[in-house]
C-alpha cells in the first residue's frame, strides 16, 4: 500500500529549484486531522520558518472541520513541525545562506494511514527567465513524445 497525498504544491515546482527535500511530522489538533482527511487543506501560500530551534509551517489553510462544535481551529495558524535537532540545524543554517527558502512540497499520509508528513523543499528562487525556460523544455518534451507516439 503506496502513501496517500492529500495535496501537492505544484506553485512551488514553477517558483523555485528543489536542490533537497525531506520528511517532517506535523504537530495538528483533532479537528484539523479530521479537516485534513476530508482534504480541506491548501500549501500554495505555505512556508517554513524556523523559529526557537524549531520549524514552523506557516500560512497553510486547513479549513475549519463543522461537526467539531466549539472546539474549533484557526485555519492559518503556525504549525510546528517536527523533525531531528541535527535536521532543524542544518535546514536553519542553510536558510540563513542567501537564496534559499523552505517550501512545503506536499502533504501526505503514510502508508499505514496513521501519521500525517509534509515533504519541505530546500528551494532556491527562479528568475523569470528560468521559469520560461522550463516552460519551453516542458513542452519540447512534451511534442518529442507526441511525435514518437504517432510514429508507432
Amino acid at each position: 500500500m503506496a502513501e496517500r497525498v492529500v495535496t501537492l504544491n505544484r506553485k512551488a515546482y514553477h517558483d523555485y529549484f528543489i536542490d533537497e527535500s525531506l520528511e517532517a511530522g506535523i504537530s495538528l489538533t483533532g479537528s484539523e486531522i479530521k479537516s485534513v482527511r476530508a482534504g480541506k487543506v491548501s500549501v500554495r501560500e505555505a512556508y517554513v520558518k524556523p523559529q526557537d530551534h524549531e520549524l514552523w509551517l506557516w500560512n497553510a489553510h486547513i479549513a475549519p472541520y463543522e461537526a467539531a462544535s466549539f472546539f474549533q481551529h484557526e485555519p492559518r495558524r503556525p504549525r510546528r513541525l517536527l523533525l531531528h535537532r541535527d535536521q532543524i540545524s542544518y535546514l536553519t543554517s542553510k536558510v540563513k545562506e542567501k537564496g534559499y527558502t523552505l517550501v512545503p512540497l506536499k502533504l501526505y499520509f503514510k502508508e499505514r494511514g496513521n501519521y500525517l508528513k509534509v515533504e519541505i523543499g530546500l528551494a532556491r528562487g527562479k528568475k523569470l527567465y528560468d521559469k520560461r525556460e522550463s516552460i519551453a523544455k516542458r513542452d519540447a518534451e512534451r511534442e518529442m513524445d507526441r511525435a514518437a507516439y504517432r510514429r508507432r
